[in-house]
């Protein structure tokens, strides 16, 4: 008697070697036009500069910077895939960091009467691409994930022995119990009706960033009033 031949489960090698290819590949194809975007985007400001006023200049550099730091980001992203990440540490502003990414999100998101609370946020020296990174995944999800009132998100930090901890709350929708130990694995999607749904590697890369820094990333609360996560860094 013969039966149907059943696929055995994913292992966690195979799904680690899964999101090794999906960032080395995607990372790599986006290189040739993140470098032609800076290139043009050069090009344009040493043949006009003389012409443009001050906004038209500052778009055009915004447009340079923002190419500059993806390619860092991609290029971080294939060397995390290759086993070896690639890690620029400088001192950085935290709130600032923060503060910039979230003027970032809104904009794209246009999200009404979004509110971002920075509570005596300290400069830290790491790498400030990564952690962006890193900011902007849990952002972005505190924003997709919202509750009918106003998005409001709060971060702080405090220093405890040889670390920092960077707490980020949200009164968003929460997250179900049953879901709360699935959250990082690579390509898994949180359900939530009306939701255009992304890879499912936002807190997975985010995670595997802070391991870069010596770090971690962990989900302290969630309920109805929403989540609190956690990034712990080390202070040198």
């Amino acid at each position: 008697m013969s039966s149907n031949p059943t696929n055995p489960p994913e292992t966690d090698d195979n799904s680690e070697e899964r999101i090794k290819r999906f960032l080395a590949t995607a990372s790599h194809d986006l290189q040739s036009p993140l470098r032609h975007i800076a290139m043009y985007a050069e090009l344009l400001l040493d043949d006009l500069e003389e012409t443009l006023d001050g906004e038209q200049l500052q778009s055009l550099r915004m447009i340079m910077e923002k190419a500059h730091v993806a390619q860092r980001l991609t290029k971080a992203l294939m060397s995390l895939a290759g086993g070896t990440p690639q890690v620029t540490p400088e001192e950085v502003d935290l709130q600032a960091l923060a503060e910039n990414v979230w003027g970032e999100l809104t904009d794209e998101t246009a999200v009404r009467n979004a509110r971002l609370e920075c509570q005596g946020l300290p400069s830290i020296r790491t790498d400030p691409a990564l952690l962006g990174l890193v900011l902007r995944h849990l952002l972005t999800n505190a924003l997709t994930y919202r509750s009918e009132a106003p998005p409001h998100v709060t971060i702080a930090a405090e220093r405890k022995g040889t670390d920092w901890f960077i707490l980020i709350s949200d009164n968003g929708t929460g997250i179900e119990p049953v879901h709360q130990e699935r959250i990082f694995e690579p390509f898994w999607k949180l359900p939530k009706a009306g939701v255009v749904q992304g890879a499912g590697l936002g807190l997975t890369t985010a995670q595997e960033f802070l391991k870069a820094l010596g770090g971690d990333l962990s989900l302290e609360h969630s309920d109805a009033s929403g989540s609190r996560f956690v990034i712990r860094l080390p202070i040198a």
